[in-house]
Formats: C-alpha cells, structure tokens, sequence
C-alpha cells in the first residue's frame, strides 16, 4: 500500500460503521483480489467489529491544505 486511512462512516443500523481507504502501488493484485486479501487479512488479526464493513480502493487520498489525509472528505463517501 501507499496509503491508508480508516474512518467511522454514519450507520442507520449501528450508528456508526468501520471504513477503510487505500491507495494501492501499480504493482498490487486487481482491485477485488486486493480488496478481499486484505478484508481476510483484517479479519485474522482483529476483533469483529474492528474489521471495516467496507473497504474503498481509490487513487489518491484526499488532502486538506497542509497535506494531510482530509477523513471528512472520507467521511462523506458513499458506497
């Protein structure tokens, strides 16, 4: 990976839900290989409802001014 953020999302049901972001390097697997290796990854390591209930590929981060990771603009995607 190149970049990763994980945010919690607005849930009807939960209230709030685990998402995570990631900027893969060209030389990762297609994206649904990627996506579901590192779903299982997270699923081995950590407890249930630490495991992102959603996992986005994206190109690139978003950025606020001073260059760090916007986790509003993160916020706000919808799956």
């Amino acid at each position: 990976m190149v970049e990763a953020a994980v945010v919690g999302q607005r849930d009807a049901t939960y209230g709030e839900q685990v998402v995570a972001f990631v900027v893969p390097r060209e030389t990762q697997p297609p994206r649904a290989d990627l996506v579901e290796a590192l779903l299982a990854h997270c699923r081995t390591r950590l407890a249930r409802f630490k495991v992102p209930a959603h996992l986005g590929v994206i190109d690139q981060m978003p950025k606020n001014a001073i260059g760090k990771i916007s986790k509003q603009e993160l916020r706000e995607v919808d799956f």
